[in-house]
């Protein structure tokens, strides 16, 4: 996306047309700017999720414990605000904070059955819950949201051979359905992750950092955000945001095997943004 084109009333417009309007030397230069530059979009595209991590860790490490404000209810209070400010300092677009908000709703559901289901569970008291759940649980859910809504945005992203939009729906919403549907019969998960394979083996997505169009199969991409949403998932369960069965007794690594329920949610997220942003073809 030419800076011309980018949304003008975001602060990312002006800071992203001056750096990519640097001119450093060929070379090896020229590839370490692209690099940095990659990293610091992607700092960008994570600005939402990183706070919410912050104040997880940070909550956890120094807040009172006797505070007359429960823990997750400032959470949930401090969630709120960052959207607000983040909408009020032009640091976020209205439609990915549309997104956030169907995130959250999506989110809240599926935390309301899991928790029902034991799946895990939130350890400390709140007034701001629905069912039992706190409400800044369906802002970790509007995260991932954010951060697709926004890399998609500032990394202009085109697709090729991407399936018909049909296609990638109707499996997402069988994969939503199997998140609820294996408490009671039989797991379609690895069904679900052939037809996924199948559908979207040749699809590639095309991302330009500075000069020139990169791509990468979209497979692989989805697998590396959901490799970090793990690592992110450690981290808050670390700071007892939330606990699975095995952590009532002492905090130990989430499961490697949730990475695939990981890569299941991170492929939902991506077709709900793709509904706002419509996957365009590369020409």
């Amino acid at each position: 996306m030419n800076p011309a084109t980018q949304p003008r009333h975001t602060r990312f417009a002006a800071i992203r047309a001056r750096l990519e309007g640097f001119e450093p030397r060929p070379g090896w230069r020229a590839a370490l700017y692209e690099f940095l530059l990659f990293g610091f979009k992607q700092g960008w595209a994570c600005l939402f999720g990183a706070l919410m991590l912050a104040l997880l860790l940070g909550t956890h490490l120094f807040y009172p414990a006797h505070a007359m404000l429960a823990r997750y209810d400032f959470l949930t209070l401090a969630a709120l605000a960052i959207q607000l400010g983040m909408l009020a300092l032009r640091l976020e677009t209205l439609d990915e904070a549309k997104v956030i908000l169907a995130f959250h709703a999506v989110g809240t559901v599926m935390e309301l059955f899991k928790t029902a289901s034991g799946s895990w569970e939130y350890p400390e008291a709140g007034w701001l819950k629905l069912g039992g759940v706190p409400l800044f649980s369906g802002f970790m859910y509007a995260a991932v949201g954010s951060y697709i809504a926004r890399v998609w945005r500032i990394f202009d992203f085109r697709f090729s051979r991407y399936p018909q939009p049909w296609q990638a729906a109707t499996l997402a919403v069988l994969i939503y359905v199997n998140f609820f549907a294996h408490h009671w019969l039989p797991d379609l998960r690895n069904g679900l992750f052939a037809a996924l394979g199948a559908l979207f083996l040749p699809t590639r997505v095309w991302f330009r950092i500075w000069r020139d169009d990169r791509w990468m199969p979209l497979l692989v991409g989805w697998g590396l955000v959901a490799l970090f949403i793990w690592f992110a998932e450690n981290i808050a369960t670390f700071s007892h945001a939330w606990l699975y069965p095995s952590q009532r007794h002492g905090w130990a690594l989430v499961s490697p095997a949730k990475l695939g329920a990981w890569y299941l949610l991170m492929y939902i997220s991506f077709v709900l943004v793709a509904a706002v942003h419509r996957p365009q073809a590369r020409a």
